[in-house]
């Protein structure tokens, strides 16, 4: 193991980490509060879910990072709390909805253990899941636009701010946007003479007992391991290896899917490898010496550990923000994540069509016989696809 750098040096490595940890927290907590409401979640098992999923996550990046010498970050699967949000109840509850994060954590642990799952997943065409993940996430891009005709006074100067700073400062836009966000609510308060129950601010753990059943098998939970591994697990083993780094596969599936089983029955859904955020701690801008960057994802995880500890005022901030105001932040961070879906979902023309459908399928929200409609998008994706392609390879030859 080589030698500890000297203290000169951690300074730079130790922002970036820091950095990584607020850009990823606060640009996308808001989500996941969205995603855990949406399945049933009452305001405490959210902000629980939340702290949850900051603990596990924190913890997955200093034991990744430290064990390894690499700057291996973890995050809360944002995808998948998009697709819990355009899910909504199932049957069973919120407990249901517990038991599909333990059934998602036991695939997790399960793809370290037996590649061949892993296999299974990377056969389900990109443009399927991406256009399935695009189909997830587009009713909750058009809250930022429902909500300036619902709430123009909250939601314009969230977007303003958001639009501003997507020109000067792209990294930031999406927190600087929940700044004023909360200068919104700040306001609110001040002109209704409210006052915050200082109870809310709390950070605590509620546990709740996990239901199995199959709509939340089929509806949630492998929708949830689908687009946590083909949006976030595998392309952040790409993003890495662009900064020349192997991620060790096993034993990140293992520490992720460890952490998802730990985080869920106090309410967290899921913990990955970072992806977008991965490159802010990987990148030559973390430290010249690719050797120290492993300190950033310590620092990382260090700075998540922190921000749980806010995990309470966070969600009482959403839960005492005016009307579509959290929910313009949370699809304005989304934007990014919409558009890179629906490119990869229409890149190849001879993808396109069961791309399209399966998007729309998603974008439907339809619910059939307890089972959510990105369950039934991946299906009709296939099914249209086989149709299209069966024997044209055959013929071809």
């Amino acid at each position: 193991m080589s030698a500890p750098p000297p203290r000169s040096a951690l300074a730079r490595p130790v922002l970036a980490g820091v950095v990584t940890a607020l850009v990823g927290f606060t640009s996308s907590f808001a989500v996941v509060l969205t995603g855990l409401h949406a399945v049933g979640a009452s305001s405490a098992q959210a902000a629980s879910g939340l702290l949850a999923l900051s603990l596990t996550m924190g913890l997955a990046c200093i034991v990744l990072a430290w064990r390894y010498r690499m700057p291996i970050t973890a995050a809360w699967s944002t995808p998948g709390a998009a697709l819990l949000a355009a899910t909504g109840t199932v049957e069973g509850g919120w407990p249901a909805a517990v038991g599909a994060f333990l059934v998602a954590a036991a695939l997790i642990l399960l793809t370290a253990l037996w590649p061949a799952l892993g296999a299974v997943i990377a056969r389900i065409p990109p443009s399927i899941a991406q256009a399935m993940l695009a189909g997830v996430l587009l009713p909750l891009c058009l809250a930022p636009i429902t909500g300036v005709v619902v709430n123009p006074w909250g939601v314009v100067p969230v977007v303003v701010t958001w639009l501003v700073c997507s020109r000067l400062a792209p990294r930031w836009a999406v927190p600087l946007a929940f700044v004023a966000a909360a200068v919104v609510v700040a306001v609110s308060l001040a002109q209704e003479g409210a006052a915050v129950d200082a109870g809310l601010l709390v950070p605590r753990i509620e546990l709740t007992a996990p239901v199995f059943t199959v709509g939340a098998l089929v509806g949630i939970a492998l929708p949830l391991f689908i687009v946590t591994m083909a949006s976030q697990n595998v392309p952040g083993v790409a993003i890495m290896r662009s900064f020349g780094y192997e991620v060790p596969w096993r034993p990140a599936m293992l520490v992720t899917g460890l952490g998802t089983a730990l985080g869920g029955p106090a309410g967290g859904h899921a913990i990955n490898l970072a992806a977008i955020s991965a490159a802010l701690a990987a990148s030559p801008d973390a430290d010249p010496d690719p050797r120290r960057r492993w300190v950033a994802g310590v620092s990382t995880g260090a700075s998540y550990l922190v921000l749980g500890g806010f995990s309470a005022a966070f969600a009482a901030l959403v839960l005492l923000a005016p009307e579509a105001v959290i929910p313009a932040v949370a699809g304005l961070a989304l934007f990014g994540a919409f558009g890179s879906s629906v490119q990869q979902a229409i890149d190849d023309p001879g993808e396109r069509i069961p791309a399209v459908v399966t998007f729309l399928v998603a974008a439907s929200g339809i619910a059939l016989l307890g089972v959510s409609a990105a369950f039934w998008a991946l299906v009709a994706g296939l099914v249209v696809r086989t149709v299209l392609h069966v024997g044209k390879r055959g013929s071809a030859s």
